[in-house]
């Protein structure tokens, strides 16, 4: 069993409405899938993936290799860390500071988050039109409003250093994401991410110049559950030095977030609502106390404040 790749060029030609139906199959079964002919240029991809790497060695190594985690994995004998991720993360959004020291690294993801940002929107747009939604919706929704711009549009660059002791440490414990629509470049060489699909964890394969689509809780609630965000981890693997720069297309903190009214039954609207109405933001306060934890309790919770 492997995740859906998908040829997204195919939604422009005569095959547009078999591979919005193989996207709606894959969100509606996975979570999660792999975007081949995406319109995201193989060399600006490549450009990604060295400067990702300079900034690490350059900046991040040493410091992971003195770090409280890594001393920690030496003593512990044969004990498995728990609360713990063996990964080293920095985040890049439009309002912080931007590591600065390696040459071309801003430069350069900022010529990457633009192009992805604009990924992210077709995607949502085709989630509008395989969920029977008038287009812009989703995107409407993240950002607060029509003519708004408020969504959050954050990337995640991860690295995953080789770990003497896989057993003992998790590259990255198993989670749904919080947001919206997730875009992951991930390491074409090292593997370590997997997705839950019925009971069984799927190795994500590493694929040259894919980028991965999975969804998260809010296009849950939005589509009713039609749409479930997917469990994943990440393995910590002997060998290699995994690369992962994620980017998420998130509501707004202040954004309104329920069920799209066309997706909810009369039957269930006399009823209590499997998904409750919630401000992202309350959402976010609880999701950062649960975020390894069950995701249905994180609804119950929001649903109470």
């Amino acid at each position: 069993m492997a995740i859906p790749v998908i040829d997204f060029s195919k939604l422009n030609g005569q095959e547009r409405a078999k591979t919005l139906a193989q996207i709606a199959d894959a969100c509606e079964e996975w979570g999660f899938f792999q975007l081949v002919n995406h319109g995201i240029a193989e060399e600006l991809l490549q450009r990604v993936k060295k400067v990702s790497s300079e900034f690490y060695k350059l900046e991040r190594e040493e410091n992971f290799k003195n770090s409280e985690l890594a001393n920690l994995l030496k003593e512990t004998g044969n004990e498995k860390l728990e609360n713990v991720d063996w990964e080293d993360v920095i985040t890049l959004s439009d309002d912080n500071q931007w590591p600065f020291k390696t040459p071309g690294f801003q430069e350069i993801m900022k010529e990457y988050r633009c192009e992805l940002k604009k990924l992210a929107e077709k995607m949502m747009e085709v989630m509008d039109e395989n969920l029977g939604l008038p287009k812009g919706y989703i995107k409407k929704a993240f950002n607060g409003g029509e003519g708004e711009n408020n969504a959050f549009f954050g990337t995640k660059v991860s690295h995953y250093p080789p770990c003497p002791n896989p057993e003992k440490v998790t590259g990255l414990r198993a989670h749904t994401d919080a947001g919206g629509v997730i875009l992951l470049f991930q390491d074409d060489q090292v593997g370590g991410l997997q997705v839950l699909k019925d009971g069984e964890w799927i190795d994500v394969q590493p694929l040259k110049n894919t980028i991965v689509i999975n969804t998260g809780d809010q296009i849950e609630v939005l589509s009713n559950g039609r749409y479930k965000s997917a469990w994943h981890r990440v393995l910590s693997t002997v060998d290699g030095n995994r690369l992962s720069v994620a980017s998420f297309y998130n509501p707004s903190l202040e954004a309104t977030i329920a069920p799209a009214t066309q997706l909810v039954k009369e039957t269930e609207e006399e009823m209590d609502q499997t998904y409750p109405k919630f401000v992202f933001g309350d959402y976010m306060s609880v999701y950062v106390q649960q975020k390894f934890l069950p995701k249905e309790p994180r609804f119950q919770a929001v649903r109470a404040m």
